[in-house]
């Protein structure tokens, strides 16, 4: 039988998406609402995004999905422990796991506060080490399961003044791979979307001159929009995506070639 997206590619599928209150996250939820998704489960890390999240959340429910918004910092064991409880509670399983959830600072190394590296590793890297061991006993118990991981296209090519960043996609990177060898022999599959720059509200946070550069790259002649990311996450939680597993898919505009 031949895979398709057409139709609705997740029906009935329950998906949990780290970072969804705006940019890519938000994206994806809408895209999998209107593929089919039962449940999408919306989180946001602090109180000031709380309307933003449940906006998103009265979008999906338009859609005809079911969805929550649950505040957590990913970065924080608790917290994670309470939004996959929140979530097995509402929708009682998760079947597809986005980690999404990002944050960038730029300054370069020499003026770079541990506190700052420490937090933006936290939240990338550590936070998707977390959300992903606290789903995987649920999707080992059901035989099946997708993770999609947020990577970039930086973590090939660098950036100046986002070392930190950089690093972080870099180890979400090789964590997808090693996790696709212990999970392969299961109908389960792990893999990244790397984009290359996008116009989120992560960019606020990148100094004008190093995305300035960062666009004179791009052989498109533009940044992305989140239109152009998100098909890539439906793709790789459908049946249409099965044989992917370990795999980076990269939507940059020619911005770097993988």
């Amino acid at each position: 039988m031949t895979a398709e997206l057409g139709g609705s590619p997740l029906q009935g599928r329950t998906a949990l998406i780290s970072g969804s209150s705006s940019g890519i996250g938000a994206g994806v939820a809408l895209a999998y609402a209107r593929a089919g998704a039962s449940w999408v489960i919306l989180n946001y890390p602090t109180e000031a995004d709380a309307a933003a999240a449940e906006a998103v959340a009265e979008q999906v429910r338009g859609l005809g999905a079911q969805a929550l918004a649950v505040r957590a910092d990913v970065s924080d064991e608790g917290a994670v422990e309470g939004l996959v409880t929140a979530a097995l509670g509402a929708a009682g399983r998760i079947d597809i796991l986005v980690n999404n959830a990002g944050i960038a600072h730029g300054e370069p190394v020499e003026e770079l506060p541990v506190a700052t590296w420490d937090r933006v590793i936290g939240v990338h890297l550590r936070g998707t080490f977390l959300l992903t061991r606290a789903v995987l006993p649920g999707m080992y118990a059901a035989g099946f399961g997708r993770i999609i991981n947020t990577a970039s296209q930086l973590a090939y090519k660098g950036a100046p003044g986002l070392a930190a960043y950089t690093a972080a996609k870099g180890g979400i990177i090789s964590f997808t791979r090693s996790l696709a060898l212990e999970i392969g022999s299961r109908d389960l599959r792990v893999n990244c979307v790397a984009p290359g720059a996008t116009r989120t509200p992560i960019l606020d946070a990148v100094p004008p001159d190093v995305l300035d550069a960062i666009r004179v790259g791009i052989p498109v002649g533009h940044l992305a929009e989140v239109d152009d990311i998100v098909p890539s996450y439906v793709f790789l939680a459908s049946e249409a995506g099965r044989h992917f597993q370990g795999q980076v898919l990269s939507p940059n505009g020619g911005d770097h070639f993988l």
